[in-house]
């Protein structure tokens, strides 16, 4: 059954497809906004809309999807410098800062935004936020070993962290092979860049969720229409 939030997604998507034009190499993020847009994409390519775009996956689920549509893959290996990235989020703030990562693909979403000249986020109104971390947890991507030890650090930064599970318990993997422990700040981030710097520098951490000053764009779908926001 489609939602509100499901024809919301949609109509972002349609809005953020018209972005990626012929002959470039663009970036895909990960997540359930992403479906309709990989849809948009690959039936602009079956109409000639648009032609020779080539797609940087985010996920194997994203990559996946992809050759399912038929649309044309390739690596950061084979391009380091994209022209364009495009990615949904959990929250946005009104300058275009961002949590992402509850899809678990975060550390490579942010390599892939920050290959890009231009990031630009996908979302429906639900996602914007005053606050950053209001809505939900930021994500952080740790190695396995020894990861409980960070849970003091965590809680000394104010986080509420809980380790991600699968449905049987058992710890979730990402695709990097590392775990996902989800911070919750009870009132929201006072300082994100603060965060992310503390972050940035814990043995032990990969990457967090936090994506701040990279997007450009964010397209957003609402009751009353597609709107765009700048940073």
């Amino acid at each position: 059954m489609t939602t509100d939030t499901d024809l919301l997604k949609r109509a972002a998507a349609e809005r953020a497809v018209e972005l990626i034009t012929s002959g470039t190499v663009v970036g895909l993020g990960t997540g359930s906004t992403m479906q309709p847009l990989l849809d948009a994409l690959a039936r602009r390519l079956r109409e000639g809309t648009v032609r020779n775009v080539i797609a940087v996956p985010t996920s194997e689920a994203t990559a996946q999807r992809c050759r399912t549509l038929g649309i044309p893959l390739a690596t950061l290996d084979e391009y380091p410098e994209l022209a364009l990235a495009v990615d949904g989020a959990d929250e946005v703030d009104r300058r275009l800062n961002a949590i992402k990562g509850m899809g678990g693909a975060m550390l490579r979403e942010k390599v892939v935004a920050l290959a890009a000249k231009r990031f630009v986020l996908v979302v429906d109104e639900s996602k914007l936020v005053r606050r950053l971390g209001t809505r939900g947890p930021v994500p952080v991507e740790v190695v396995p070993f020894g990861w409980s030890a960070l849970i003091p650090f965590f809680e000394k930064l104010g986080a509420e962290p809980a380790l991600r599970c699968g449905p049987g318990g058992e710890p979730y993997v990402t695709e990097n092979g590392n775990y996902v422990v989800d911070c919750r700040f009870a009132r929201g981030i006072g300082d994100p860049a603060a965060l992310s710097r503390a972050l940035a520098r814990r043995t032990g951490v990969v990457e967090d969720g936090l994506f701040l000053r990279i997007a450009e764009l964010a397209v957003v779908a609402g009751r009353r229409g597609v709107r765009l926001l700048r940073r």
